[in-house]
């Protein structure tokens, strides 16, 4: 008999189907075209994507003087891991753009292109299919091509059923155009955009109390959000391009908009404080905002601190905008004209770099 250790093995011995990987590659390939413009250049079979700054079309012609390109990188965390509790990839994949587009969005860049990449314990198609599916809708919301990527099969690197994701994105901004929160001046008005929810972040704590706490299965349903908690908890982060882009461009020749912060880890007060020059403090009202319901839900079933809720938690507000007064009222109209509901929430004033929130 021959010994079985003589036996060839191949990579798919060893976890990994080359055919199965192929099948993912086909399977993805006409959900990277729907994000495709004319500034991307086709190319068959290449390592890398390409990308024109300039098109000559006079459709797409975007003209820059002093152009400057803006990146970030950014993952989707542990609320991934509801998104495998619950069956459900579909809305992950916008959370990645989001996250990363918002990022350069505050510091006034335009969105250009977005690389992700996705690594698995086991090859599964449809579920690359249903993460890219997401990523696409998120690259289409952002007005940004989905110019490449990277798939990677890691047989015992993560276990059974579970992935990981991460993306990376280029934008592009004039350089006198550039937001970074240095002109904030006392007396000027901030304003808060809604946002849709948790977005991606706070998800260790969230997983804790709502599942190893108390105990809920994601198809349960919670009678205080009217919606089952898998539904609440993977709703996808608000993508905020289009609407404050429409402002950047509103206000060409006036510096406006004095700063930008996308809230995310850290709260409200952790993101703002990032803006702020040292010789001021931004003063925020509580109440001036309607905060969604999951804040307080999830508050309650905690139970958790205010104080701890406000440093976690977005609490209805995934980005923050400080601009002159005189202009507020007439961002605000165009924020709301551009579906992005906001609000007038505090102001600015002489400090030291602090953000105080008023109850």
């Amino acid at each position: 008999m021959n010994d079985p250790a003589d036996k060839p093995i191949s990579y798919r011995d060893a976890g990994v189907d080359l055919d199965r990987y192929d099948e993912a590659i086909e399977r993805i390939g006409r959900l990277v075209r729907t994000t495709h413009t004319a500034r991307v250049l086709p190319v068959v079979n290449s390592f890398a994507g390409l990308f024109r700054l300039e098109e000559r079309a006079p459709l797409f012609a975007r003209q820059y003087r002093r152009p400057v390109l803006v990146a970030s990188t950014d993952g989707v965390g542990t609320k991934l891991q509801v998104a495998v509790a619950a069956g459900r990839h579909d809305t992950v994949g916008i959370d990645l753009v989001a996250m990363c587009v918002n990022d350069c969005l505050a510091m006034g860049g335009e969105p250009l292109f977005f690389l992700d990449y996705i690594a698995l314990g086991k090859d599964d198609p449809p579920l690359v299919e249903e993460l890219v599916r997401g990523i696409a809708a998120g690259c289409q919301e952002a007005n940004c091509a989905l110019l490449g990527g990277e798939t990677a099969i890691m047989p015992g690197h993560y276990p059974q059923g579970l992935y990981d994701m991460a993306g990376f994105c280029v934008a592009v901004v004039e350089e006198y155009k550039i937001v970074t929160g240095e002109a904030i001046r006392p007396g000027d008005v901030i304003l808060g955009m809604a946002s849709s929810g948790l977005h991606a972040n706070g998800y260790s704590l969230v997983r804790h109390v709502v599942f190893d706490r108390a105990g809920l299965k994601p198809d349960d349903f919670v009678a205080d959000l009217g919606t089952t908690v898998a539904e609440e908890l993977l709703r996808p982060t608000r993508i905020y391009v289009r609407p404050v882009l429409n402002v950047l461009a509103h206000y060409r020749v006036k510096r406006v908009i004095r700063g930008i912060a996308h809230i995310t880890g850290g709260g409200i007060p952790g993101n703002l404080k990032r803006i702020l020059p040292h010789n001021v403090d931004a003063v925020l009202r509580w109440g001036s905002w309607p905060v969604p319901a999951v804040f307080a839900w999830l508050e309650r079933l905690g139970p958790i601190e205010w104080d701890e809720m406000l440093r976690v938690f977005n609490l209805g507000l995934g980005m923050v905008m400080v601009v002159r007064p005189y202009y507020a009222d007439s961002i605000l109209e165009r924020l709301r004209t551009s579906n992005c509901p906001a609000w007038a929430i505090g102001h600015v004033e002489a400090g030291s770099g602090r953000v105080r929130v008023i109850r």
